[in-house]
């Protein structure tokens, strides 16, 4: 066996290689495409509804919540803790 003919044969083996795994790849892209759209057709989502929240939001201008201002210190110390 010559060059010419090992070069040969390493791209028949290269081609056969990337064909394969480009085929494989290809049916595995229309395999999960078939199967989102079949379980979408015959289980279709359910649109989660937004629970009102038990605690009321104050109102523009209203006090300012003393637990949320603790929180936001001791976050803000923790950070500079750390980076400081």
């Amino acid at each position: 066996m010559n060059s010419s003919e090992l070069i040969m044969i390493g791209l028949e083996l290269m081609l056969l290689g990337m064909g394969s795994v480009f085929v494989f790849l290809i049916l595995l892209v229309a395999v999960t495409t078939a199967m989102s759209s079949i379980l979408t057709r015959f289980f279709p989502e359910t649109l989660a509804v937004a629970k009102p929240s038990k605690r009321a939001r104050p109102a523009a201008g209203a006090a300012i919540d003393p637990e949320m201002v603790a929180v936001i210190g001791a976050a803000i110390k923790q950070h500079r803790s750390r980076h400081g």
